[in-house]
């Protein structure tokens, strides 16, 4: 994995290698053209970033929400205080 760095955005991409990698990992050879053929067909490429765009979506609520549900469980709340008079 790469180092951490400041990001203000985040590009995912999947390469042909990908394809190859995929395929081989269902018992399926896959060659370079077949894998460019694959992404170009019937618009799977956009399909693909689509999918990407929406699950980047999911992550990015889920994360939110989590970060607030954690605040919230770690926040304390003062005790009142008692005036003296």
């Amino acid at each position: 994995m790469t180092e951490k760095k400041n990001r203000e955005k985040v590009v995912a991409e999947i390469t042909v290698a990908h394809l190859a990698e995929f395929a081989s990992e269902i018992g399926r050879a896959l060659s370079h053209d077949e894998a460019v053929a694959f992404l170009n067909r019937e618009g799977r490429a956009y399909e693909m970033w689509k999918h990407m765009m929406k699950a980047g979506e999911e992550y990015v609520k889920s994360a939110l929400q989590e970060k607030s549900r954690f605040a919230a469980r770690t926040q304390t709340v003062p005790a009142p205080r008692r005036l003296v008079v």
